[in-house]
């Protein structure tokens, strides 16, 4: 069984032990006996054969007693606190750098069995974060990164049972994980954390009145501006893919419910198709160079109207020339028979 580097485990905010039994009250968390299996939707393909090789091979590891704990725990102090005096020796060939060196080796073997002993408790905590935007296998990942930093860090003398100190650590990096990694659009972990209150309140409000409270009120008890609580809870949502399936069939996804405010309604689209028609109409009772000179001028053609210079050129004219055909044509087009129905679809 391979554990990541301590670099790596040094991501996880520190938190003090004394806090730790007051902010936490479920204290004691015992391991189980035999791993349990995750819950929710089962995993399929290799990885859900890799996971459940590897929660056989933690179920075979020995569990510790509280004086085994103890003693393990002893021997990583030492061992970290040998490491640090054997970064300063200057001599490695001395009785001290030998025996300092034996106590490192020591240090990582307890913290490897420590650590081991341990992982099926990872396990156990990554069950409440499933569904939460992280698969098992990354929430086991992370949280065997806390209890790294866990075993690092606990001190047996204060007499916290190691599994109770371990638990918080694991649940805190599986809870800055699921901030960090889980969102869609990725928020600043203490955003989360505020989220996360606001929704508590809003929540624990819902079930004591009965009804929705206010960002008003809501800022109240938390001490905020009703504009930040309406901020927050605006970052609360998660958005949705235009291509999620809806429906029993999921032969239809969202994307197809919802209405495209810039299409034209099947109204307009009829009343533009009949102004065409009579436009074109219209516009074929005038001579080509006429016709054309109108369908430039208006973007009649390609829906991009051109310039008196652009037009000219196109001709071989004068702009000044292009302008009195266009005058002398729009003149015609005014007194044109259906002039007065072309007008109605102005109105």
């Amino acid at each position: 069984m391979q554990t990541r580097t301590v670099t790596e485990a040094e991501r996880a905010p520190a938190a003090p032990v004394q806090a730790m039994a007051a902010d936490h009250p479920e204290g004691l968390m015992e391991e189980p006996d035999e791993p349990p299996e995750p819950r929710g939707r089962p995993e399929t393909g290799p990885s859900s054969d890799l996971f459940r090789q590897y929660l056989r091979e933690i179920g075979r590891i020995p569990l510790l007693t509280a004086a085994d704990e103890v003693e393990l725990a002893r021997c990583v102090e030492a061992g970290l606190f040998a490491e640090e005096r054997l970064a300063r020796t200057p001599d490695p060939d001395t009785r001290l750098a030998v025996d300092l060196d034996r106590l490192v080796v020591m240090g990582r073997t307890a913290k490897r069995r420590l650590i081991e002993a341990n992982l099926r408790l990872v396990v156990s905590v990554a069950k409440r974060y499933v569904g939460r935007g992280l698969t098992m296998l990354d929430l086991v990942q992370e949280g065997n990164l806390g209890l790294i930093r866990a075993v690092e860090k606990f001190d047996y003398a204060r007499g916290y049972k190691f599994s109770t100190y371990a638990t918080w650590w694991i649940r805190q990096a599986m809870s800055r994980a699921l901030a960090d990694q889980a969102r869609t659009i990725r928020v600043p972990v203490h955003v989360v954390e505020l989220i996360n209150r606001v929704v508590r309140v809003q929540r624990r409000m819902l079930q004591e009145r009965g009804y929705e409270p206010t960002p008003e009120e809501v800022a109240a008890h938390l001490d905020l501006t009703p504009e930040r609580v309406g901020e927050i809870l605006r970052l609360a949502q998660e958005p949705i893919s235009l291509h999620a399936p809806v429906g029993e069939e999921e032969d239809v996804s969202l994307g197809d419910l919802i209405e495209d405010g810039d299409a034209a309604s099947p109204v307009e689209s009829a009343a533009f198709l009949l102004l065409r028609q009579h436009l074109e109409a219209v516009l074929s009772t005038l001579g080509e160079r006429e016709r054309k000179v109108v369908q430039l001028r208006y973007g009649l053609v390609d829906g991009r109207p051109r310039t008196l210079e652009e037009i000219g050129r196109i001709f071989g004219v004068t702009r000044e020339r292009i302008r009195q055909i266009e005058s002398k044509t729009l003149g015609r087009l005014r007194d044109h028979a259906s002039a007065d129905q072309l007008r109605g679809y102005l109105d």
